[in-house]
């Protein structure tokens, strides 16, 4: 390295519905910095300001100029470069991409944070000696990203990964009828997996309302109802993910958002998918987060991980 040169910086943001967090990470993914703040919510134009703002504070902090990716809870049309399907609603039909480069001055990489989990579990994560890896988010949402190779596999439509509005395969007659999704669709696989439908599925069927984690821990001390109802769950996360095994046949699969501290998930999913997938042998493996909820900041430092 020549006298007085730095190493890359690469600056994160991961920006949510409730907080927006930068992060700094070295050339071996050591963090440097890390900041928060509130998302100015319902606020467009804060919103902007405000991620703008946290790079810049990194930067004179820092001392140094960086790369800049963002992880954000939709997607960019490859149609107008707009925003869409994102919770943050405001968000949506917005140049989000086109706005901060101009405030920035520089190209900005812009990445589904489900993309962008997967990518960090990929790069230096609990994935990272596989070539092809599918990333879960399974939480108040249910998404995905695809990775090859340490890159993110965008698709031509710009939604490879995009699991969680699948119908559920196979319906059993207790998967019936289906949940209406907020998508407009019905039986999504994200209205069985996600923390709200596994709060939903246990009330039907008992009338108590717990949620996710409450039902894993009494299942734990060997609560029937609890019991049943994380059963039927491991079952249809082991059909839904059979379908990404028999389309993308990924060497890992990792599990992220909050429904993934279930520890049961990673004995008994495995041994539950292989009478949906087309193969007499499965290597595929299925392992909890190494970074946990650092992953989607992280990631989206990472899309500067190639030219």
């Amino acid at each position: 390295m020549p006298l007085g040169s730095r190493p890359p910086l690469r600056l994160g943001i991961d920006l949510g519905g409730t907080k927006i967090e930068v992060a700094a990470l070295g050339p071996r993914g050591r963090f440097l910095l890390r900041r928060r703040r509130d998302t100015p919510r319902n606020d467009y134009q804060a919103t902007v300001g405000a991620v703008s703002a946290l790079v810049e504070e990194a930067e004179a902090e820092l001392g140094q100029r960086g790369s800049v990716g963002i992880g954000i809870p939709g997607s960019e049309s490859p149609v107008d470069g707009c925003i869409r399907n994102a919770n943050s609603t405001w968000l949506n039909g917005r140049p989000l991409r086109r706005d901060l480069q101009a405030l920035l001055q520089r190209e900005v990489r812009l990445a589904n944070d489900a993309n962008c989990f997967a990518l960090s579990e990929a790069i230096d994560g609990a994935a990272a000696d596989a070539a092809t890896v599918f990333g879960v988010i399974l939480g108040t949402g249910v998404g995905g990203g695809l990775v090859v190779h340490r890159r993110v596999l965008v698709g031509a439509n710009a939604i490879a990964g995009e699991w969680g509005h699948n119908p559920l395969p196979a319906p059993s007659p207790g998967d019936l009828p289906p949940p209406p999704c907020y998508c407009g669709r019905l039986g999504c696989i994200e209205t069985y997996l996600s923390g709200p439908a596994l709060t939903a599925d246990h009330r039907a069927s008992t009338g108590a309302s717990l949620d996710a984690a409450a039902i894993a821990a009494r299942a734990a001390t060997g609560d029937p109802d609890c019991e049943a109802t994380l059963a039927r769950y491991r079952e249809r996360l082991a059909r839904a993910l059979a379908g990404i095994i028999n389309v993308f046949d990924p060497e890992v699969i990792v599990l992220g958002g909050g429904l993934s501290g279930i520890a049961s998930l990673y004995e008994v999913v495995p041994r539950l998918w292989g009478r949906h997938v087309f193969s007499e042998c499965i290597r595929t493996r299925l392992v909890p987060p190494r970074h946990g909820d650092s992953s989607g900041v992280r990631g989206a430092a990472w899309l500067w991980n190639r030219p």
